[in-house]
């Protein structure tokens, strides 16, 4: 019976490594001359993709939806990457111009899966499609020198708000999500430990064969970007014959040596500028050479679609979205399942009427908001110049990546445990005897190592 588990073990890995590779096999990925030899960081990629990564993938799938379809983007990402990896292992280091080309059809697909998170705001599994967004820069390691194993792990901790969240939301519900966590995270901690191994102070590049261009990739390296349309009809015979042509004449022209300037024309010192002041003011074109283009207009960014203001009840969850200078919003007929998120809005001011779970704050700007009672948490994302007035009661307030944010807290509420990261400009106001008292939070600390471990304390300056 033991042996037969096993057995089945061994089967499970061995599919889920074919399931991981397939498309890397279909785009023919391998080594130059066609055989199956790879190089040693290639092939430690390889089993870093039929092992984290086939998890991850094998349990996106069982929990379907957006979650899957989000899978589906991270793999192909993945397979772009070994595809560069296989060109760094035949090809050597090409100028950074190349290298921007090489990289951009994995940075457009880094864009797509950021891209897909924003349009699923409403997914049920919005979450999880957040935790792959903040993490999926990651991939970019391939163009980081010196440290880009740091650069992994920086990015994989942008992901813990997220992940953290969905082990709170699924951890008595469905263990599946606990472990979907789990595979994800060690995937990238795991790509730490590949790039330590293999790629220290930055992408290992081969010291022998050409130098890797995004005209011509070598067998199984990364493709160049597609046309925006078909390609033009033409010869690739003629083509090379043209360019052929035109070099062959460039090196016989070179070859004149001094005889090359015989044919410039002469200019007689009646038309030279600096023997001839008067020709500056005299206006008109002295010059015989087309001038270089110049663009008459700048260049614009089209503005942003603004989106339409929503403030509804989903199921349990209030959307309050792209409210702009809107001063009287309020929620009501609230329950203590409940939660409200709040995103993109400006300039305006939300009040939220009785006993409800939670509230997030996600990209707003200048919002005011007052609430009743939460018996969760109050949360603070990417948001600036933000005022939160407590009536009642809340536990725990989180401010992470906000810049300005003013907390009332009233004698109820004075238990309140307020935890900040990479913020500035945070005040707690306490009320006093006529009016509030202001206390900033503090923003620098001092770290010194005792000899056993590091202590931290609030500088002075902040106190």
């Amino acid at each position: 019976m033991a042996n037969m588990e096993a057995l089945l073990q061994r089967l499970e890995k061995a599919v889920l490594r074919l399931e991981t590779l397939e498309l890397s096999d279909r785009n023919g990925v391998g080594s130059v001359d066609g055989s199956d030899v790879v190089a040693p960081f290639v092939e430690a990629f390889d089993e870093l993709l039929a092992g984290p990564v086939a998890m991850y993938y094998k349990l996106s799938k069982e929990i379907g939806g957006d979650v899957e379809t989000h899978a589906n983007m991270v793999n192909e990402a993945l397979k772009l990457q070994r595809g560069f990896l296989v060109t760094a292992s035949q090809c050597q280091q090409p100028p950074q111009s190349e290298l921007t080309k090489l990289l951009q059809p994995l940075s457009n697909k880094i864009m797509q899966i950021q891209d897909f998170r924003e349009q699923n705001r409403k997914s049920k599994h919005f979450n999880h499609l957040s935790a792959i967004n903040e993490s999926i820069p990651g991939l970019g390691w391939l163009a980081v020198s010196p440290k880009p194993g740091p650069y992994v792990k920086e990015m994989t901790d942008a992901a813990t708000f997220y992940t953290n969240r969905v082990l709170k939301d699924y951890k008595e519900v469905d263990k599946k999500h606990i472990e979907w966590v789990k595979a994800y995270i060690n995937f990238w901690t795991e790509l730490q430990a590949y790039i330590k191994a293999n790629h220290t102070t930055g992408l290992s590049w081969s010291k022998t064969g050409q130098k890797a261009t995004a005209s011509a990739p070598p067998s199984g390296g990364v493709p160049p970007p597609p046309p925006p349309g078909p390609p033009p009809e033409f010869s690739s015979v003629s083509s090379t014959k043209d360019t052929a042509c035109s070099r062959s004449a460039l090196f016989a022209e070179i070859s004149k040596g001094s005889n090359i300037i015989s044919g410039l024309k002469h200019v007689p010192d009646s038309s030279k500028t600096h023997k001839n002041p008067a020709l500056k003011s005299a206006g008109g074109p002295i010059s015989v050479s087309p001038k270089p283009f110049k663009a008459t207009t700048p260049l614009v960014k089209p503005a942003a679609k603004k989106e339409p203001p929503v403030l509804e009840l989903q199921g349990k969850k209030w959307m309050v979205e792209n409210q702009e200078n809107a001063s009287n919003l309020v929620i009501q007929d609230t329950s203590l399942k409940h939660v409200v998120y709040v995103y993109k809005c400006a300039h305006s001011t939300l009040t939220i009427k009785g006993k409800i779970n939670s509230i997030t704050i996600d990209n707003c700007k200048k919002l005011g908001l007052v609430f009743d009672e939460v018996v969760g948490i109050v949360e603070i994302i990417n948001s600036k110049d933000v005022k939160i007035q407590v009536l009642g009661k809340v536990p725990t307030i989180s401010i992470n990546k906000t810049d300005g944010c003013h907390i009332y807290l009233n004698k109820d509420s004075l238990a309140c445990e307020i935890i900040s990261a990479k913020s500035s400009e945070m005040n707690v106001l306490i009320p006093g005897e006529d009016d509030f008292v202001e206390y900033p939070v503090p923003e620098q600390f001092k770290t010194v190592w005792d000899g056993q471990k590091l202590l931290t304390t609030v500088t002075e300056v902040n106190c």
